[in-house]
């Protein structure tokens, strides 16, 4: 039989309630300095995209807008592996379509759509878009990514689908019809093609865009299984508020992503 000591431990003196808060995002003095914080975490999300199979030959782009630049956005080059991005290799271009830092071309697709994403919404600052298996499966059954479990309705009345593909986005009119559609929503889900975030932030985009994609596999194997049985409006709404009542969404879900990236592959950094 076990007796508790008279005395409490030197542990159990030093212990003492603490707020119970996550690390804030850094607060940069030096532009340059911010502006290599974020082309890290560019190239962090493209690996991140890399290692998830998100990848389909030469499509997909993520971009960040520049923090002294407003209307200049950092990308990733047309014909680079995602899992071999570094943040020395990211282009920048500007809402012309000229890329004015970066030696590789970019993708005619990620200046169509994102320069129309990122001029139609000056609250967003990055976006994120790839031919992901799950995507374009539920991008192919024309419906709407369903609250039929709790992840999934952090998306509920925040994703819409863009209708009637017309084939490679290559001119910005497309681009206009795609930002127009996504209105003030974070997810568009783009018919007969596949998905695409928007965010506040980088590690807002990049969460959501994994978040969707497994929430599209979730959705399309039920569906294949039976009668879907989605939550209830009321709560369903009140969840995806709980979501975004975070003061910088995406900050602490993309922490554990980035953490593991650059752990295992921190040559990205470069």
């Amino acid at each position: 039989m076990t007796t508790v000591a008279a005395g409490r431990s030197e542990f159990a003196r030093s212990l003492s309630p603490r707020q119970n808060s996550f690390p804030a995002r850094p607060v940069f003095d030096d532009v340059e300095d911010e502006r290599r914080f974020r082309k890290q975490r560019l190239a962090a999300a493209l690996r991140i995209f890399g290692k998830l199979g998100y990848n389909e030959g030469a499509a997909g782009h993520i971009t960040v807008r520049d923090p002294e630049l407003p209307d200049h956005f950092w990308v990733n080059p047309l014909g680079r592996a995602f899992s071999r991005i570094k943040a020395s290799e990211l282009l920048l271009v500007n809402h012309d379509g000229e890329i004015v830092h970066g030696d590789l071309p970019v993708n005619q697709a990620a200046f169509a759509i994102h320069s129309q994403i990122h001029r139609a919404r000056p609250d967003v600052d990055a976006a994120a878009h790839s031919h992901s298996i799950w995507g374009k499966a539920l991008a192919a059954l024309g419906t709407e990514l369903l609250p039929i479990s709790q992840d999934s309705a952090q998306f509920y009345e925040d994703n819409v689908i863009v209708p009637d593909f017309s084939g490679v986005v290559l001119d910005l009119e497309e681009g206009r019809r795609i930002a127009a559609t996504l209105g003030q929503r974070r997810l568009a889900i783009l018919a007969n093609h596949g998905l695409l975030t928007v965010g506040r932030s980088l590690e807002e985009a990049v969460s959501l865009y994994v978040a969707a994609e497994r929430n599209s596999k979730v959705q399309v194997v039920a569906q294949a299984a039976g009668q879907l049985q989605p939550i209830p409006h009321e709560i369903a709404r009140h969840t995806r508020q709980q979501y975004q009542q975070h003061r910088d969404p995406g900050w602490v879900t993309f922490a554990p992503l980035f953490e593991e990236i650059v752990h295992e592959q921190p040559d990205l950094l470069d």
